[in-house]
């Protein structure tokens, strides 16, 4: 019997009972006898009997598991997201699939597919940096799967969506810098065709026109964000030019801490020559030598509205409707790397 998937019948038939009294008592169903619940479970576990929750599921069309699919896991950011989803869904007595779509849409319909396969009960997604086709999304849809967006998000899909403001927040970081008097502000960014980097680049020009300085389309830089991307534009770009900013608002803390350093070994000083703005509010950008200026991005409660969501409309229990957009609050975090005042100009 040790060399077999032990079932309830195996434990019926030695303690020659029906599978119906030991399935009820192994569910501590109150209907059960105490003592004949006490040998079942000692069996069960002498003969290690594990439960077949998934089969269990399935009869009833559930199988309490989410799937979520992120561009990447290597930020504080996502970290502090997926904590706050996990603490919420595993307290409902939901389990949490996560993959990876490394920023690349086939990666990302391939994760779609397995998540589907798998009966995740909902799907939280926040897309890739080339996403353009949303089809694979459409089993969910038609299946009537719960489907929720954040941070990056399909704007045209029926779905929920919980994002921050990047707009207002873009609007911010640029009024900040043009507030301690830079004139010429660059921008690096994400791809723009993506809601976060599309609207942060809109704030960005609408702070610049309300402060009346022109809007200078050289002055902007769009890359994947990475190391090497900071560095090609920095060392090959911006840096080169003939007159440089006095300001730099980069929508990612990591970048802003690697354009940081390229900047104080070209013999410049922050903010003095060039004044820097984050986005994120990452550990790095509190440890860098100026400490970096920063959006706060509430990520571990971002988390924890997505999950609570997400339960809410499995359990039926909910009055957002299913395309409703929640928009959290975020606020600016000053840090010297951007405060240019007569002591340290």
């Amino acid at each position: 019997m040790s060399s077999k998937e032990i079932t309830i019948y195996d434990l019926a038939r030695e303690l020659n009972l029906s599978a119906a009294t030991v399935s009820r008592a192994l569910a501590d169903n109150p209907a059960i006898n105490k003592d004949t619940k006490k040998k079942i479970n000692a069996l069960a576990i002498k003969l290690g009997y594990q439960s077949n929750k998934f089969a269990s599921n399935l009869r009833k069309q559930k199988t309490h598991t989410i799937g979520l699919i992120v561009p990447r896991l290597n930020s504080l950011f996502m970290s502090s997201v997926i904590s706050g989803i996990e603490k919420v869904l595993n307290n409902a007595g939901y389990n949490l699939i996560i993959a990876q779509s490394f920023e690349q849409e086939a990666k990302e319909r391939t994760n779609t597919t397995t998540m589907f396969n798998s009966r995740v009960d909902g799907l939280i997604v926040s897309l890739s940096s080339d996403t353009k086709d949303y089809k694979h999304f459409d089993t969910f849809i038609k299946k009537k799967i719960p489907l929720v967006f954040f941070d990056r998000i399909a704007e045209e899909l029926p779905a929920t969506k919980v994002l921050i403001d990047n707009f207002k927040a873009g609007y911010l970081a640029t009024s900040h810098l043009l507030e301690q008097g830079c004139k010429e502000i660059a921008h690096i960014t994400g791809n723009t065709s993506r809601n976060v980097y599309r609207d942060r680049f809109e704030g960005y020009k609408k702070a610049l026109a309300d402060h009346e300085v022109n809007f200078d389309p050289s002055l902007i830089y769009v890359n994947d964000l990475s190391e090497q991307g900071v560095q090609d534009t920095l060392s090959q770009q911006l840096l080169k030019r003939d007159r440089l900013p006095d300001g730099l608002f980069i929508t990612n803390d990591s970048a802003a801490a690697y354009a940081l350093s390229i900047i104080k070994e070209a013999g410049l000083k922050v903010p003095q020559d060039i004044a820097i703005v984050g986005f994120n509010n990452d550990l790095i950008s509190r440890v860098t030598e100026p400490a970096i200026t920063t959006i706060n991005y509430p990520g571990n409660e971002m988390g924890e509205t997505i999950a609570r969501i997400l339960i809410n409309r499995l359990e039926g229990e909910t009055s957002l409707n299913i395309t409703s957009t929640v928009t959290l609050n975020a606020e600016l975090i000053t840090r010297p790397s951007s405060i240019r005042n007569k002591e340290n100009i």
